[in-house]
């Protein structure tokens, strides 16, 4: 079987679960190729057979050529259109993925309806609360599959060799700098505990090819004014088969990860960390919930409640036991309950049911 997934550009959480799913997949004989409308930074992470174009001319020598069973749309609805136009008659599959905020989620499913009821086959989500309970607003007659994305934890976990002893304890940031991810909460957290913490050092991950120019110098601007700079290391467009090392280093320094997102539909640093050993501080931003378990597997504290951060990561940094017992519960939750061949038992299920 061979099918195509369709997303704007090659990069973050997204293009990490098309590559994840087709190396899940492979073993059932599903073959994946990528069509991005706009060249990435993701691009060096992907081995697969990968089309750039937005030419509906060039997609349709693709469709004829390469003959696809489905297709699977990321997030824009109205290639659904386009690719039925096109001539393609196989199913396809809208897939809801970061979408953002619950208010512009909200928005985009109710003003998509008359071409996701007209062309999908089929709305395929995370399980993640606030997607679920849109969906079943705006599609309650679709069909839907909902389960969770994957990792494969063979690959992408805690690195045993080469590492040496941080001289800082450090505080690691993914995302983009964009309202949704709220990187203006983290600096003000970040400051909170540097008053207290000087041998405390912030790595920040992002796409910059991605970061809105705006939002690029609001943040440069208000880390300057909270006299953050000298403390702040920003990696952009790291390698994906890198970051295991960087999420272990954090890990190790007796530091986090932090996400101070209003809104995630699934998460994917906070399950890659897990997978490193890298404990997890969070805000409750919807998608978590069904991994993370406060003092658990990570802990949750509520957006806005800067104040409650700097306390949990406090505690992160003296528990010493707990810390070790949160590491622990979290890769061992993350290896039981997201494994690729979960996730192509699922995915298998939901053809065999179109």
């Amino acid at each position: 079987m061979k099918i195509l997934f369709v997303y704007y550009v090659p990069s973050g959480g997204v293009e990490t679960l098309a590559r994840q799913r087709t190396a899940a997949l492979a073993p059932k004989g599903v073959q994946f190729q990528f069509l991005f409308f706009s060249q990435g930074a993701g691009m060096q992470n992907i081995k697969e057979k990968t089309w750039i174009t937005n030419e509906d001319s060039k997609i349709r020598t693709i469709l004829a050529s390469e003959k696809f069973n489905a297709i699977i749309v990321g997030s824009d609805y109205t290639f659904l259109e386009r690719v039925r136009n096109l001539g393609f008659t196989g199913k396809v599959i809208f897939e809801v993925q970061g979408m953002g905020q619950l208010k512009e989620a909200d928005i985009i499913l109710k003003y998509a309806q008359p071409i996701i009821n007209k062309h999908a086959d089929a709305i395929l989500y995370p399980k993640t609360p606030h997607l679920n309970t849109l969906l079943e607003k705006y599609y309650p007659f679709k069909k839907k599959f909902s389960f969770h994305n994957c990792i494969d934890t063979k690959n992408f976990t805690y690195v045993t060799e080469g590492l040496t002893t941080e001289p800082y304890m450090l505080l690691g940031w993914v995302g983009r700098l964009e309202e949704n991810k709220n990187w203006r909460e983290f600096l003000l957290l970040a400051e909170k505990l540097i008053s207290s913490y000087s041998n405390l050092r912030i790595w920040i991950f992002t796409d910059n090819n991605l970061n809105p120019p705006k939002d690029l110098m609001a943040f440069k601007r208000m880390a300057r004014s909270l006299n953050l700079n000298k403390y702040i290391t920003i990696y952009s467009n790291i390698p994906h088969n890198q970051m295991p090392t960087y999420y272990s280093r954090i890990g190790n320094s007796g530091g986090m990860l932090c996400s101070t997102s209003k809104y995630e539909g699934f998460g994917y640093a906070h399950v890659e960390a897990m997978s490193c050993l890298c404990p997890v501080l969070t805000t409750d931003s919807d998608g978590i919930k069904s991994f993370i378990f406060h003092n658990v597997t990570g802990k949750i504290y509520r957006q806005g409640d800067i104040t409650r951060a700097a306390q949990e990561a406090v505690d992160f940094f003296h528990n010493a036991q707990l810390k070790a017992q949160i590491r622990q519960n979290a890769q061992e939750y993350i290896k039981q309950h997201f494994t690729p061949e979960i996730y192509a038992e699922n995915f298998m299920g939901m053809l065999r049911v179109l």
